[in-house]
């Protein structure tokens, strides 16, 4: 190289040097300035980071702790922490917070405290005393809770107290999900709502819609309204329950069982499917079925399939079924209250002393008086009753008398031969306890009676024709007879006309008759061309109103 005598200038191989040394300190230059411009590297969000705190420092017996205090403020992914102070463990990613605890997380989710431990590796907040979670339009108050923000569940265990719009609820232990908003309880739960009290062991609640989800046996009253289920879901806002596993209803002595139930507490509805056990412990009747639908404010029911009313209000229980059975309430808000209740086809009914058949009934509670209709049949003991339309009339659930109205036919078996019979445009049979004691029979009598002697031997057939008969009953046999003027035949018993042995509407229809409880749900119809046919009677021709215009 050649010195020149210009010291600022070097030549090499004939160049001079000056201009690349500048060329390159620009380039490190402007890299330095670039690397001194360029952003911080983006924090991780697994770690917890300290935003302020108006002192730190270290201590002896805390080294790998900072102590912080004044105004002290973390953040951890999107929430934010305030407390009075703290001892921050950075190595581990976790602090310890004590005074005014404040945990944000967006605008809908808030928890206070007193103390706050606060592990950022499993997300896991352990708050205590005077712990309160709000979440929405939900407050959750307790003195311990752990919240998992891993998993968003905030569970308490020393008691705790749920506080919505309208429920608060209360237990030992619980868990909370603001994500889902689901709540579970456990142990002595509570739920207080204006117009109920649930009471359960556990119970799962949705502060989004208020719906509790009743998973172990809880009790829920309501003025006089009380539901009994282990398994289904209420509806506190529109009081509307869903009933699952043989849930009951109890309603002023009466109770509703069913394999699911249906109730509305507003609109005073309820039902019942499949094994349905309607019970009324104040006038002694249940009523069962696979269906049945109730309304409180109108006092009408229904029930269908399978349905039967059972009586047990005397000595000897009812059971009645039918198609279906519906009830109406009249003057259900008066004094003079009073029901009317009507069973649709295929009515069969089975007690001890009584048993009936018919295609429909009616009862009244205003006159307590049972009405068939459409080839019905009554027995009791060897007597059997049938017409066109019978009505049975009450005293204290038992029978008082009997009405047999067109085409009466009575009929008392003596064996498979001999019968007693009574044919009649009307009769009508006196009871006492139970037992036929008197029957009076009215319009086109013929009788066929068949008279014993001292040593109860049948002496022969006694056929009459009149237009009134008295009969008297003794231990359920015929006793003795009074008419008025009549004309009759006494046949001996080997004289007696073929003609003459039956009466031209005699039927013994005992192969209908219910036998036992049971058989009251095999419908038996009688043999063709042994149905009554209902007689016409002549009513007075309706005048139109053209006709009174042309006259």
């Amino acid at each position: 190289m050649k010195r020149t005598t210009d010291n600022h200038f070097k030549y090499v191989g004939g160049h001079r040097l000056l201009p690349f040394c500048i060329l390159c300190l620009s380039g490190f230059c402007l890299m330095a300035s670039a690397a001194s411009e360029r952003k911080p590297e983006k924090e991780t969000d697994d770690k917890v980071y300290l935003l302020h705190a108006d002192v730190l420092f270290k201590e002896q017996k805390h080294p790998d702790a900072e102590i912080l205090r004044g105004n002290v403020a973390f953040r951890h992914e999107d929430v934010l922490m305030y407390c009075d102070s703290a001892c921050f463990y950075k190595a581990r990613n976790s602090f310890d917070a004590f005074g005014h605890v404040r945990m944000v997380q967006g605008d809908t989710l808030s928890l206070v405290g007193d103390v706050l431990y606060y592990n950022g590796l499993d997300q896991l907040a352990r708050v205590r005393h005077n712990v309160v979670l709000k979440h929405r339009e939900s407050t959750l108050y307790t003195d311990s809770l752990d919240y998992d923000r891993l998993y968003d569940l905030g569970y308490f265990f020393e008691g705790g107290r749920l506080v919505d719009a309208e429920n608060v609820l209360t237990s030992d232990w619980g868990e909370y999900s603001p994500s889902t908003r689901e709540a579970v309880f456990n142990y002595n739960v509570k739920l207080v709502n204006p117009k109920f009290v649930l009471i359960s062991d556990t119970l799962h609640y949705n502060t989004r819609t208020s719906m509790a989800h009743i998973v172990g046996p809880s009790n829920i009253d309501s003025d006089d309204n009380h539901i009994y289920s282990e398994s289904g879901y209420y509806d506190t806002r529109t009081e509307r329950a869903y009933l699952l596993n043989r849930s009951e209803l109890h309603n002023k002595g009466k109770k509703m069982v069913g394999d699911s139930l249906y109730y509305d507490s507003e609109a005073g509805i309820g039902k019942a499917f499949w094994n349905v056990v309607y019970t009324d412990e104040v006038n002694k009747n249940m009523l069962t079925g696979n269906y049945c639908y109730y309304e409180e404010h109108t006092g009408y029911s229904e029930a269908t399939d399978s349905a039967v009313v059972v009586d047990y209000s005397q000595k000897d229980t009812l059971y009645v079924h039918a198609d279906t059975f519906k009830i109406y309430t009249f003057d259900i808000e008066t004094d003079s209250v009073y029901r009317e209740i009507r069973a649709y086809n295929r009515v069969r009914a089975f007690r001890n002393d009584v048993q009936a058949v018919c295609d429909s009934l009616v009862y009244h509670t205003k006159d307590s008086c049972m009405t068939m209709y459409k080839d019905p049949i009554v027995w009791n003991g060897a007597q059997q009753l049938l017409g066109e339309e019978i009505k049975i009339f009450m005293n204290d659930s038992t029978i008082d008398s009997v009405q047999v109205i067109n085409q009466a036919l009575s009929v008392e078996r003596i064996d498979s031969v001999h019968y007693n019979q009574v044919a009649s445009h009307e009769m009508r049979s006196y009871f006492r306890n139970g037992e036929m004691y008197q029957t009076w029979v009215t319009g086109n009598v013929c009788l066929n009676y068949y008279p014993f002697d001292d040593d109860s031997l049948m002496i022969g057939m006694n056929y009459t024709e009149t237009t009134e008969l008295k009969m008297f009953m003794k231990d359920r046999k015929l006793d003795k007879i009074w008419m008025p003027a009549a004309t009759g035949t006494l046949y001996p018993l080997l004289l007696i006309p073929s003609d003459k042995l039956y009466l031209e509407n005699f039927a013994w229809f005992d192969y209908i008759r219910p036998s036992d409880k049971e058989d009251i749900f095999k419908w038996r119809p009688k043999k063709a061309g042994s149905e009554l046919k209902m007689s016409v009677r002549r009513q007075v021709p309706l005048q139109t109103l053209d006709k009174i215009k042309k006259k």
